[in-house]
């Protein structure tokens, strides 16, 4: 057993303990959320829909190999996690299953250059899908912490380090397996971050307390299924929504306490993507064996089934690409290659383009333009809009599976092997 999992059973706190404890204490007690401008830190961006900032950004329409690349860096072992951009700094993790490690690297935003290593984990590490990795969940970052899901042989854990990579906490979030592996993000609301466990040894999803890492609410999730998707906090219809697509379910929970808000039947058993939303109504894609996409109006409470769901597509809807809303229209990847572009009111087809190649990346909006990026080293830029219009087509070396960060003009790619900043050369 290494140094991390001796620590990790020394500092573990069991989550029933903590339950009771940290609500009767006032479990909000830490300062207010803010996503900061100029800084990417979680999963799907500062407004949580792959949303870049538009304004006096010009990131490259074209690149290569050897061209508007301003720095690139080799990373040990393999990851799929979009990085988590802070300040000057750049958090990446990394899973290295001969080591049995999963570690912490954290990168200058300029030049590329290691600052700091730290390890997240040492032991023994569970069999997964070849397509996954021990570093799959996208790091989030309150301005003070880090934290980092992982999976051990038989629990899921969250780790909190400090800017300067010094363990703050570990807890386990609970027990855990699964087909495929971990691969969900955590989510930030006021001062909880929350994770969901929904695999073959139980389905829950757990808030912690930021700071001490305590337990302060779990809630269920369909029982017997299992579920990849990272869960989305924001607020939907007039209200705090955190929904998580799975196990044939799409569930909205209420974020401060874990209470049930509504469920609707859908998209699929195993899901992975997550959810985009409007002002008033969340999109919900996937999964395996089935696949649709479903527009659900959020301002329903029970089974809203029936009642609430405003369309639904055909099983042609992507599995492990996240949707993309911008302007009335929703954008979406199928995991083989089709492109398209839905009404968001009504669901209907504006236009579809197939792009014959496999997807798991999901794609990134700046002001008018869409950037998409494909599992063999392709990137593609698109042209928003109710007609399709390719602009750029560019490739590298190497696969892309992870989620691209745009910011500064500068796009932030993990490939299957490094990292990548695309710019405009001066």
């Amino acid at each position: 057993m290494g140094l991390s999992a001796v620590l990790l059973a020394a500092t573990t706190r069991a989550a029933e303990d903590a339950l009771d404890a940290t609500a009767a204490d006032g479990w909000d007690n830490l300062p207010p959320l803010v996503a900061k401008t100029g800084d990417w830190q979680w999963w799907r961006g500062p407004t949580l829909n792959n949303h870049a900032a538009a304004s006096g950004q010009q990131p490259p329409l074209k690149w290569s190999e050897s061209g508007s690349v301003l720095w690139r860096v080799a990373l040990p072992g393999k990851g799929h996690s979009t990085p988590c951009i802070v300040g000057k700094r750049i958090f990446v993790t990394s899973g290295e299953p001969q080591a049995q490690r999963i570690s912490l690297l954290c990168l200058d935003r300029d030049s590329g250059s290691k600052l700091w290593e730290a390890e997240v984990y040492h032991g023994t590490l569970p069999k997964i899908h070849t397509d996954n990795s021990y570093a799959s969940a996208t790091p989030a970052c309150d301005g003070e912490r880090i934290f980092i899901p992982y999976q051990t042989e038989d629990s899921l854990c969250l780790a909190a380090f400090n800017l300067e990579g010094k363990i703050v906490w570990r807890s386990t979030v609970g027990p855990y397996k699964s087909i495929q592996g971990h691969s969900s993000s955590p989510a930030l609301f006021k001062s909880l971050v929350i994770v969901p466990t929904d695999g073959s040894l139980g389905n829950k999803l757990t808030a912690l307390h930021r700071k001490t890492g305590a337990v302060v609410w779990r809630a269920s999730l369909t029982k017997g299924a299992e579920s990849y998707a990272s869960p989305l906090v924001a607020q939907v219809a007039g209200r705090d929504q955190a929904i998580l697509i799975g196990g044939k379910k799409t569930h909205s929970f209420d974020p401060a306490s874990g209470k049930l808000l509504w469920t609707c039947d859908g998209p699929a058993e195993f899901c992975a993507g997550t959810a985009a939303f409007s002002k008033d109504t969340v999109f919900s894609s996937g999964g395996y064996p089935e696949r649709s996409l479903l527009a659900i109006r959020a301002d329903g409470s029970g089974d809203v089934t029936h009642s609430h769901l405003r369309w639904q597509s055909d099983a042609k809807a992507g599995y492990v690409p996240s949707p993309l809303l911008h302007d009335g229209l929703l954008y979406a990847v199928s995991d083989t290659g089709l492109l398209r572009c839905y009404e968001a009111e009504s669901g209907k087809i504006v236009w579809e383009h197939p792009l014959k190649a496999p997807f798991y990346s999901s794609p990134v909006l700046v002001g008018e333009r869409i950037y998409l990026f494909d599992r063999e080293g392709s990137g593609y830029v698109f042209k928003t809009g109710r007609e399709f219009k390719r602009l750029a087509t560019n490739t590298l070396p190497d696969g892309v599976f992870a989620t691209p960060v745009i910011l500064g003009s500068r796009i932030y790619l993990r490939t299957l092997r490094d990292l990548y900043c695309l710019a405009e050369k001066p």
